[in-house]
């Protein structure tokens, strides 16, 4: 007898990859919510701490490139399952660091299994999703990365206070093994799951000739990749806001307590909101198209409509967080900027240009220029931080949305419509 099918089963993959990266960004942001508190017992600078910072970018950087291509021929079940266990390993070692050095090794080992989430997820939407539905799907995949980061600062907190910092990276990281189970006994396929409605079977399979999409998966080199305009557009978009994304996660919170005067108490209490508004932002990048779209918009102009909003808003956060004087005012405009970031929908794109059998590594090679420039980025803003200011970070932050726009718009074109990965 076969088992009932599951309704809306497309959607509850979308959950467990949210969950994933719930998982990625609560490992990560551990010692973001801890900096202050280990710069403390161990006696870090902020260059020393940028230091630590690139350290993992590093690894990062070059694993992101690999993991796409691995991504795409491991297949998102067993990808997965190895690099979860991977991370969830990496960050409890960080409990055991004594020195600067250790915690950059075990920060290293972090930077090496964590990118593969990225490529995993986006092939995921791209095997579970037709076209219209995928701006949603990877927002609330990406979505994760925000909960994960609210998560991160009231449990890491709470953790620390009452056990010491280094029992917080244990229990975040062991929090992994369980997801793991859960995708090893739930993950298949759409044409293999056995809980998948013969409807929903046909809704996520029966699109690809509509949209040009093939089911068939012929290989594909990255040199082949890399000819083509609109890979290297989803690529620079990527290299000018995901060094933001770095920014924000590893230095917003010191940024509170350094700069704003909050405790790692009230950070507790309130470090929090702003990457809420972060999962809010990842939900509004996919939302807000598909809302447009069922009134008949096109998806290139829903989208681009929606980015060139958020562009436009950015520089006017970036002069307001500089100048507003109150803690309450201050984690407002942060969490605005949060909010805009994710928005922004940068870890879209290759989903809405390339055949899922290209998706993986187009997001990698994406994730590695990154991943690069966010260890330039890193060592320059430790050097900034210690000698000058925040405010010449929020500045250059706020041109950058509308500059990776216009490298949307001139090297991809249209969005919504797949393109073919010629030899």
């Amino acid at each position: 007898m076969s088992p009932r099918p599951l309704p809306h089963l497309r959607w509850g993959v979308a959950v467990m990859l949210c969950l994933a990266s719930e998982l990625n960004y609560l490992d990560r942001q551990t010692l973001s919510v801890l900096a202050a508190t280990i710069q403390a017992d161990l006696g870090l600078s902020d260059v020393a701490y940028s230091h630590i910072t690139s350290t993992f970018l590093m690894s990062y950087t070059v694993m992101y490139a690999v993991a796409g291509r691995l991504v795409d021929a491991l297949g998102t079940r067993r990808s997965f399952l190895i690099f979860v266990s991977g991370w969830s390993v990496a960050n409890m070692l960080h409990g055991l660091a004594r020195t600067a050095l250790q915690l950059s090794f075990f920060r290293f080992l972090l930077g090496a299994a964590e990118p593969a989430n990225f490529p995993a997820g986006l092939k995921a939407v791209s095997e579970w999703f037709p076209m219209r539905e995928r701006a949603l799907a990877v927002g609330i995949f990406n979505a994760g990365t925000a909960v994960g980061g609210a998560f991160a600062v009231p449990v890491v907190s709470f953790i620390a206070l009452r056990w010491g910092w280094r029992w917080a990276f244990v229990g975040t990281g062991a929090l992994g093994f369980a997801w793991v189970l859960a995708w090893a006994l739930f993950y298949r396929l759409p044409q293999d799951h056995p809980r998948l409605s013969p409807a929903e079977r046909a809704l996520i399979l029966g699109e690809d000739a509509s949209s040009g999409e093939p089911r068939s998966e012929p290989s594909v080199s990255v040199r082949q990749v890399l000819r083509m305009r609109e890979a290297w557009g989803c690529i620079l978009a990527r290299a000018l806001t995901d060094p933001i994304s770095y920014f924000l996660n590893f230095w917003i919170p010191k940024y509170l307590q350094a700069e704003r005067g909050f405790t790692l108490a009230a950070l507790g209490r309130y470090g929090w909101i702003p990457f809420a508004a972060l999962a809010a932002g990842n939900i509004f990048s996919g939302a807000v198209p598909r809302w447009l779209i069922s009134r008949g918009w096109p998806l290139d102009r829903a989208r681009k409509a929606t980015m060139l909003a958020v562009s436009c808003a950015m520089p006017v956060l970036c002069f307001a967080v500089t100048r507003v004087e109150s803690q309450a005012w201050a984690l407002a405009v942060v969490s605005a900027l949060f909010f805009g970031h994710a928005a922004w929908g940068n870890i879209t794109l290759p989903a809405e240009v390339f055949p899922r059998h290209a998706v993986g590594t187009v997001t990698g090679l994406g994730g590695a220029l990154g991943g690069l420039m966010g260890v330039l980025t890193q060592l320059a803003i430790g050097w900034v931080v210690q000698n000058l200011s925040f405010a010449p970070i929020f500045t250059a932050i706020s041109v950058a949305y509308l500059l990776a726009l216009a490298l949307v718009q001139l090297l991809i074109g249209e969005l919504g419509r797949v393109r073919e990965v010629t030899s």
